[in-house]
């Protein structure tokens, strides 16, 4: 525990001018990072005595081992920045609101020369429009399949769509009317984006104009006695009405809004946030997050403002965010969401009418959220709590341990050894700190030499960051030797308590082998063996027997099998990897454009490799070296084992073919 009066700053030396802060600890790890309109006045309230600040602030000031600043024009770059290094250094006293799941959004792919509408989740990506985000994904597809009717925009994955364009017949439903089918030519390219366009727009709240001409289009069918034809612009009205339905209006304006709510207590705050689009409420999602800084209600809205559209931009952002209270630089924070929109965006507290009646709809969401959260996070936390403390006894460690690593060995046959560590941090898993290795010093089947191997270079590279940032035995790092840190997370900078491997006596005794060679002695190690889920420890000839209904057995197998699921994964995506190259990869200076050339001429690589160079030379783009080139890189390659027909047990032939 530092003491804060040991690095605070000499008066004169903060400038009083806006800026952000960061507070780093002895290991040059950022801790915290705030902004301010006066730095002088913002850091001089962190150096009082530590009996006048709250809780929260006293505990980071005495973690933190220096401060630094940096200095910027206006307010409105304060707060850019400050975002920016929360979300680079991710801070561990700074409020960070983070997605319990990866909500779904119903996308349309503008960016496709025909585009589909299909559920993404994850990052935004460019050119592509996002409507929601849904609670579910079946609700997103309802939706769709009532839309599909008047807009029968494409659904079908990239793989599917070139299946049927080379068939030359459309999927199920092309036929029953809900695809335009352009993979066979129905409709244009053209046509098919003015359908996109339309089903977007229709989704973005513009739905009067879309009901309107189907019922003109319905009566004017009428009047011809054309009824089939009525009839079918009376189901498609219905069709888009139901789909209306599903988000009802909530304000008669057709405003565009996000509401932003809160619930908290000392420890916890929950935040929700419904999203209404033409009046119509198309999104709803919502976060808890521990109040690890002291911070009130208005601080938690900036954080909540920053962190959901920090990314954002264009209509994204909405014309109008309201709020329960107003963030401190009310002024600075709208300048910035203006900025990221393009244009003025309203930040204020709704007082009366419709939208104070939504804004408290939307706290009774987030009130609800906090108690479902405490519920069973007071169940998680004292199951995890037990399961640590039933570990520690019964490998007899001296604390709990905190930090749990795994590693795992996967291989098929021999063939593309991989490794895998994964983190466990207070019983939960922490997946920025999994880890993967390829297995380097030997090839063949060792598993005991692959852990060993694995074991030492994760310390090895442990030592080295702990080297690098100054861990000394005496606290003091000589000025010329002072590492060149930046605050980010390190790779392998923070050791574990404890070392699970997956196996048994052969393996922990390669591990705790591999940790004496470096020096480390205050690991520990252990393993546990799939057969009978034994627990062995170094040198002990005996296993350590868990009771089966024991919470630490349970999280030693979940931790467990994790990493085998992880090196697993690895695995497989390397032999894929591996069993995809071509021949055509070894010919120096041919891009994938021309290799797509030479396939889609002579239509598979067996007529290729039969082909004579002369016959390879009439290919667009081959000259004469590089058809010998590639015959010779043809010639060169081992025959590849066939395929086989998983369904029937036929051998495919390359070119598409079977053979009994």
């Amino acid at each position: 525990m530092a003491d804060p009066s040991s690095y605070r700053p000499k008066p004169g030396q903060i400038p009083d001018s806006p800026g952000v802060y960061k507070f780093r600890d002895e290991h040059r790890r950022v801790i915290y990072v705030g902004k301010a309109k006066s730095l002088r006045q913002r850091l001089a309230n962190y150096f009082q005595p530590l009996t006048s600040l709250h809780p929260r602030t006293a505990t980071m000031v005495t973690t933190a081992a220096s401060v630094e600043w940096t200095v910027v024009s206006t307010e409105v770059e304060a707060l850019q920045l400050e975002y920016s290094w929360i979300k680079e250094f991710d801070p561990r006293f700074n409020v960070k609101y983070r997605d319990d799941k990866s909500y779904p959004y119903l996308a349309v792919t503008m960016n496709e020369e025909f585009p589909r509408v299909q559920v993404m989740r994850g990052h935004k990506k460019k050119g592509v429009r996002y409507f929601g985000p849904y609670t579910h994904a079946w609700a997103i597809r309802e939706t769709v399949d009532l839309m599909l009717r008047v807009f029968p925009v494409r659904t079908c994955s990239a793989g599917v769509f070139r299946n049927a364009a080379s068939a030359g017949r459309p999927c199920l439903l092309g036929y029953i009317g809900k695809c335009s089918a352009p993979c066979v030519g129905r409709v244009t390219p053209e046509e098919h984006r003015e359908l996109a366009e339309d089903f977007s727009d229709f989704m973005a709240g513009r739905t009067g104009t879309y009901i309107r001409r189907l019922e003109k289009q319905m009566m004017i069918a009428a009047e011809d006695m054309e009824y089939e034809k009525a009839a079918r612009l009376r189901d498609d009205v219905e069709a888009l009405r139901k789909a209306m339905e599903k988000s009802a209006v909530v304000l008669a304006d057709a405003t565009d809004a996000d509401l932003i709510a809160l619930a908290e207590d000392e420890l916890e705050a929950a935040v929700q946030i419904f999203h209404v689009r033409g009046g119509r409420v198309r999104g709803q999602r919502g976060w808890v997050t521990d109040k690890v800084e002291a911070v009130d209600t208005a601080g938690l809205v900036e954080h909540a403002l920053q962190q959901l559209y920090g990314e954002e931009s264009g209509e994204a952002v909405p014309k109008e965010v309201l709020v329960p209270a107003l963030p401190e630089d009310t002024e600075a924070v709208s300048a910035w969401l203006s900025g990221r929109r393009g244009s003025h965006v309203s930040l204020r507290i709704p007082q009366r009418g419709d939208k104070k009646d939504l804004m408290e709809t939307v706290a009774r969401n987030a009130q609800q959220a906090l108690v479902l959260h405490k519920t069973k996070r007071a169940s998680d936390l004292t199951t995890r709590s037990r399961a640590l403390e039933e570990i520690a006894e019964a490998l007899d460690l001296d604390s709990a341990p905190l930090r749990i690593e795994c590693f795992d060995i996967s291989h098929l046959q021999g063939e593309d050894v991989v490794a895998s560590m994964v983190v466990f941090e207070d019983g939960l898993p922490r997946k920025s700190e999994y880890r993967r290795f390829q297995i380097k010093t030997f090839e063949g089947q060792d598993d005991v030499r692959s852990m060993h191997e694995v074991i030492g270079r994760r310390f090895r590279r442990y030592l080295a960051e702990k080297d690098r940032t100054g861990e000394w035995g005496d606290g003091e790092v000589p000025q010329e030797e002072a590492p060149d840190d930046d605050g980010r997370p390190k790779r392998f900078a923070y050791p574990p308590q404890l070392v699970v491997v997956d196996g048994g006596q052969p393996q922990v005794a390669a591990a705790r082998r591999a940790l004496d060679e470096l020096g480390i002695d205050d690991v520990a190690v252990c393993g546990l063996a799939k057969r009978l889920e034994e627990v062995w420890l170094p040198g002990e000839d005996d296993p350590v027997v868990l009771p089966r209904s024991s919470e630490g057995l349970y999280l030693l197998q979940r931790v467990r099998d994790t990493a085998h699921d992880f090196a697993i994964r690895y695995q497989r995506s390397k032999r894929t990897k591996r069993l995809r190259t071509s021949p055509l990869d070894a010919v120096p200076g041919l891009g994938e454009s021309r290799k797509q050339a030479l396939i889609k001429h002579f239509g598979s690589v067996k007529r290729l490799k039969q082909a004579t160079i002369e016959q390879i030379c009439e290919v667009p783009g081959f000259g004469r070296k590089t058809a010998e080139a590639v015959a010779v890189a043809l010639a060169q390659a081992a025959p590849a084992a066939p395929a086989v027909n998983t369904a029937t047990g036929e051998i495919m032939e390359d070119d598409g073919g079977t053979t009994a």
